[in-house]
């Protein structure tokens, strides 16, 4: 039977800015997003019967039709009439429910293998069509890199991304976060401070890394850590140990701090770890889903 292997890569926000809310409840975004190295593990593989089994060694993620994944993989199935069935074997390195998109890239990861594996020849915008039917995030993980993301994250416009030689230390507390409870305690009409998403994307461009990491901003994070002080604790322990700026990712709680050398960034890792197992330095990457990965 054929089978397919695949990259499927997390990201971070260096900016999140609401503007705003529609009738249907999604949040009106203006954000920039980069793609990491950090990425789960995805093979999946057809099988006699009619169905879509999914398996994975974490207990922090469903296997049933609750998981994007299923989601992503029944809308295939649907849309194409396919009556072939799926196995999808999940390793996953990326934080669960961390504000780093582990759901969305997953899902992402099954459009464009079963796009490979069933030769639907889809174009990307056909892939991210049908991504944003599954999320707001799915269509940026399709191809990854990074983009200023506007309306509710998915009209996506391509930027110059960090460089290769940032280090980016990672470090995800041992809580859950809710996006949507996030989303409902931040009232957009009465935000103090926003993100300057063109002076970042200067600043990206310039390859100023000091000042991008100095005025990145998230309107989001003020919310959580009224919730979670560890959050603001992880940024406190970061830029006390040469981070050049650290924030929250997505709506929390995962903290990252970008850093010019891997040896500061090594360091503070070894800090972070004694207290909070999911803890990475990774470098930034051009691709979001990569095929045989």
């Amino acid at each position: 039977m054929n089978s397919i292997k695949l990259k499927s890569r997390a990201k971070i926000n260096l900016s999140i800015d609401v503007l705003g809310k529609r009738q249907d409840g999604y949040h009106l975004v203006e954000m920039i997003m980069q793609t990491i190295d950090l990425y789960d593990l995805i093979e999946i593989s057809e099988i006699e019967d009619n169905q879509i089994i999914i398996k994975s060694a974490s207990d922090e993620i469903p296997l049933d039709c609750n998981n994007l994944v299923y989601k992503a993989a029944d809308l295939i199935k649907q849309k194409f009439n396919i009556t072939k069935g799926i196995e999808i074997d999940i390793q996953k390195n990326i934080p669960v429910a961390a504000g780093m998109a582990g759901g969305s890239s997953n899902a992402a990861a099954i459009l464009v293998g079963l796009n490979k594996l069933w030769n639907l020849n889809l174009s990307d915008q056909a892939l991210e069509e049908l991504g944003l039917k599954l999320g707001a995030d799915v269509p940026f993980c399709i191809n990854g890199g990074a983009v200023l993301a506007s309306g509710i994250g998915e009209e996506l416009t391509p930027i110059k991304g960090l460089s290769k030689d940032i280090c980016i230390l990672v470090c995800k507390p041992d809580l859950f976060v809710s996006t949507k409870e996030v989303y409902e305690s931040l009232d957009s009409k009465h935000i103090d401070k926003r993100p300057n998403n063109k002076f970042l994307i200067d600043c990206l461009k310039n390859e100023d890394i000091r000042k991008l990491a100095e005025n990145m901003f998230n309107v989001l994070e003020e919310v959580t850590v009224e919730k979670h002080p560890v959050i603001q604790q992880i940024k406190d322990i970061m830029i006390k140990n040469k981070a050049l700026g650290a924030m929250m990712s997505g709506s929390g709680p995962t903290v990252f701090g970008l850093y010019d050398n891997i040896e500061d960034a090594n360091i503070c890792k070894s800090i972070l770890e004694n207290h909070f197992k999911q803890t990475f330095v990774v470098a930034c990457e051009e691709k979001g889903v990569e095929v045989n990965g």
